[in-house]
């Protein structure tokens, strides 16, 4: 019978009977895994820590960047800044205008200078035989000199028609054109042209 034999027998046939060796192995083998996977995950923590004082380094010297930003940003300097830039755009604005408008009056002045300069080459340097008698020829001519000292230029046209009219105005430093039809009466001429002058 099984117990009629000595225990101690039992027990060593029992014990050479197992293998433990292959258990032996996994466990040495699970041991080393977990050994990797430690230092693996101690690696990662080293990692991300020293990201994370990089990431608080930055952070700090950001935060003071900004609240020197801020320290030294003054919105009532900015909006002075601001309203001064405003004024010089407006001046120069202003100057350019009046430049273009001087330049507008000096070329009409340039322009009855050259007309003037034509008119005394025309009449020679005798002054022409209507200066010598100092007579004027007709009704037109006479018209057409008061209306240049008023400071109006009348032309024709390729027909010979007067069709239109510069009128200057030197103390505005104005230039106006204006078509002459003759659908409009001369008194309608006469009122604008003092309108402008």
């Amino acid at each position: 019978m099984l117990l009629d034999e000595d225990p101690t027998t039992l027990i060593r046939h029992t014990v050479e009977n197992f293998n433990i060796q292959p258990d032996k192995h996994a466990v040495a083998r699970v041991n080393e895994s977990l050994s990797t996977l430690q230092q693996a995950r101690d690696l990662r923590v080293r990692e991300a820590e020293s990201a994370l004082k990089k990431l608080s380094r930055t952070l700090t010297t950001l935060n003071n960047h900004h609240q020197e930003t801020l320290s030294s940003h003054s919105s009532v300097a900015h909006a002075s800044e601001i309203a001064t830039l405003d004024t010089q755009k407006f001046r120069i604005a202003k100057s350019a205008s009046d430049i273009e408008i001087e330049s507008e009056r000096l070329s009409s002045q340039l322009a009855d200078l050259q007309a003037r300069l034509q008119e005394l080459e025309l009449q020679g340097v005798d002054g022409g035989d209507n200066v010598r008698r100092g007579l004027i020829d007709d009704e037109t001519s006479l018209k057409l000199k008061v209306y240049r000292e008023l400071g109006i230029d009348i032309e024709r046209d390729e027909d010979g028609e007067y069709s239109k009219a510069i009128i200057r105005n030197s103390r505005k430093g104005d230039v106006n054109i204006v078509s002459i039809d003759s659908k409009f009466s001369r008194f309608f001429y006469a009122n604008y042209f003092w309108q402008k002058l």
